[in-house]
């Protein structure tokens, strides 16, 4: 494994001032700045870097390739009372995420259950903020999206799967609510990048390199291809989350979403919600309830002798955003740097530790 990099930490607020100046430099209004830019943090808060704000130098050359509309406003149609589509017109896709997510807790408010399907969005960042929306309003909730090939069908060796995660989650009372937010490969796309703006190496099961040899190297990796968790079973989830996110959407599907990095055309990503109102057969107060001795069945059980403790989904994350809403979030100084130029193009203020 790669050795520890030397970071620096910066308040969460910083943070995410700087990415709304940024994003607002680029042509973002206050109100859309601060949505993607709250869901970035929330990101790096979690521990789930890759999702963060290192992307904003990606998302911001798509905007000045002209391939992603920072002024692009997402409208929404009823299809029937329970289900609706949100197009995001070329926006980014956590306007178009977001606004999925609060018409589908809409519908589920009132007839206990409420889909809405995205199409012409872009990459949405990390799931676990959508499932963290629904969360807060005490609902349960199924996130789906596809993304660019990444991974191959199993038995073949070529890009055509995304590295789509699946992501799921359910409130609970007095214990953590249940977040599972997975990608159906051994490891996110998004780590090896990760790996590769860091100058660090990969493990050896990740990925393969362009001639099909494992490769600890992030490059080389990028030029490969994916590994699919389980074999054929990590494949059929990304297959699945592309019949949900792209063919029945209208968005693009099978091998043709965009990559992100990709600053040449639309990304023309699609996503699929589903919001529940757990409250459908017993109390809310009930259903909190099993969920939290679920909680307590699950971290309680009897641990092998090499784990010192066993964690809920979505815990470890959580326990990581407690500890850096104290302690900052933190960067290496090449993704300080990458970050400061992005606001020196804008004319913004860099990162400031004492802010």
């Amino acid at each position: 494994m790669a050795s520890a990099v030397q970071t620096q930490s910066f308040p969460a607020a910083e943070v995410r001032r700087l990415a709304v100046d940024i994003l607002q430099g680029n042509g973002l209004s206050p109100r859309d700045a601060g949505i993607v830019a709250s869901c970035l943090v929330a990101a790096d808060l979690r521990g789930i870097d890759t999702h963060g704000c290192n992307r904003l130098p990606s998302y911001m050359e798509r905007i000045r390739q002209g391939v992603l509309d920072p002024k692009a406003k997402p409208t929404l149609h009823n299809a029937t009372p329970v289900v609706a589509q949100v197009d995001g017109h070329n926006g980014f896709g956590f306007l178009a995420g977001s606004l999925a997510m609060d018409k589908a807790v809409e519908m589920a408010r009132v007839y206990g259950i409420g889909m809405v399907s995205v199409k012409h969005s872009n990459h949405f960042g990390m799931s676990a903020w959508l499932v963290q929306k629904a969360i807060d309003a005490d609902m349960m909730s199924l996130v789906f999206t596809n993304s660019s090939p990444a991974l191959p069908v199993w038995g073949g060796k070529s890009k055509l799967l995304g590295v789509s995660p699946l992501a799921c989650g359910a409130p609970a009372g007095d214990s953590k609510p249940f977040i599972l937010d997975m990608a159906p490969s051994i490891a996110a796309r998004g780590k090896i990048y990760k790996a590769k703006r860091r100058g660090e190496k990969i493990p050896l099961d990740w990925a393969l390199d362009a001639d099909g040899n494992p490769t600890d190297d992030p490059e080389r990796a990028l030029g490969g291809v994916m590994l699919p968790m389980g074999g054929p079973k990590g494949s059929a989830l990304s297959i699945m989350m592309d019949v949900f996110s792209g063919v029945l959407s209208g968005s693009a599907f099978a091998g043709h979403v965009t990559n992100p990095y990709d600053p040449s055309k639309p990304a023309d990503v699609g996503h699929f919600i589903i919001v529940i109102k757990p409250d459908l057969f017993l109390s809310l107060e009930e259903f909190k309830e099993r969920m939290d001795y679920l909680y307590q069945r699950v971290v309680e059980s009897e641990k092998r002798p090499d784990v010192d403790r066993i964690y809920f989904p979505g815990e470890i994350e959580q326990i990581t955003q407690e500890k850096r809403e104290i302690d900052g979030i933190p960067y290496t100084q090449s993704e300080i740097t990458s970050l400061n130029e992005e606001a020196r193009n804008v004319g913004a203020r860099p990162l400031t530790i004492d802010a």
